[in-house]
Parts: C-alpha cells; structure tokens; sequence
C-alpha cells in the first residue's frame, strides 16, 4: 500500500470514528464542564483520536463503527482531556438540588461511574474500559453508588416530610 493509500485510508477511518462520536462526545463534556469550554474540550478530544487512529478499539476499515465498540474509548480520551481544564461548576438548569447533593456526597470516580451509567448508557464493561477499571470493579462500584444515592434522597425526603408536619393539623380532640 502506498503511503497516499495509507493517508487515504485513515482519514476515511476519522471521518467514520467523528460521525459517530461527535455528538455523544459534545454531550458527554456538556455535562461535565462549562459551556465555554466544550468546544475546546471537544476540539482536543478529536485532535487526540486523530493521533491515535490506530489505537481505536473496535474500529474497522470501510464501515461506520459501532458507539457501542468506540464510545468507551472516546470517553476515556475526553476525560482524559478534561482533567487538563480548569474545572467550574456546571449550571443546573432545572432543581433537582437532591440529586444533586445525593452526587456530591460520592467520590469523584463513582460520581463518573453513576455519569456513565446513567447519562451515557454505558453497560459496566463499557464504564470499565472509558475508566480503566475492571467491569468487576465498576460493578461493584455501581451497585454502591447507586445504594448510597438512594439512600440519601430516601433520607432527604424524610427530613422535607418531618420538617413540613404542623402539629395542629389533623382532627380536633372535639
């Protein structure tokens, strides 16, 4: 093969690789940075897939790729890339500030973990490669996150019931 053919051929690999992740890698960092941001972020994240083409897992000559081969691997670039950013908290456009806070009391990597499950749809072998964990791991993981995050909004809605109660309402001792 040529060197032409060669250059040929890994661009058609990009243009495959960008049709299919663009648009979930620009939500993915939507959700995690400032809107300012995502542009660069994204701009970075592709500048690397460029580069490492051949390091594509699931990525195959001739055919669009599958999300489900490449997405994992393209999250972990992104993330990768985002951890070089300045980090500013994301606005929350609607009031969901139980879920919210139930998040915040979780570490870091299994905030990723629920993200990933939840918001990208990954299956925990995907979270596992975007991670660079095993999918034991992230299961476990998962299973605990998920725990602790019902158990806090569980706890939340208890204390909003306690704190709502009037001790006058309800039936007269008539």
């Amino acid at each position: 093969m040529t060197e032409q053919e060669t250059r040929r051929l890994r661009r058609a690999r990009f243009e495959g690789l960008a049709q299919v992740v663009t648009a979930p890698l620009h939500r993915y960092l939507l959700r995690r940075t400032a809107p300012g941001m995502v542009e660069d972020v994204l701009s970075e994240t592709m500048l690397v897939l460029w580069r490492r083409i051949d390091h594509v897992p699931g990525l195959r000559d001739g055919s669009l790729p599958d999300g489900d081969d490449v997405l994992p691997w393209c999250y972990r670039v992104a993330r990768g890339c985002l951890a070089n950013v300045p980090q500013v908290a994301v606005p929350v456009v609607t009031d969901h500030s139980d879920l919210h806070a139930a998040l915040a009391a979780l570490g870091e990597l299994d905030r990723e973990v629920i993200r990933l499950w939840a918001w990208e749809e990954l299956a925990p072998r995907q979270i596992a490669e975007a991670t660079g964990m095993t999918a034991n791991a992230v299961s476990v993981r998962l299973h605990r996150a998920k725990k602790k995050i019902a158990e806090q909004l569980q706890s939340g809605r208890k204390k909003a019931e306690l704190a709502g109660h009037k001790m006058s309402e309800g039936r007269s001792g008539q």
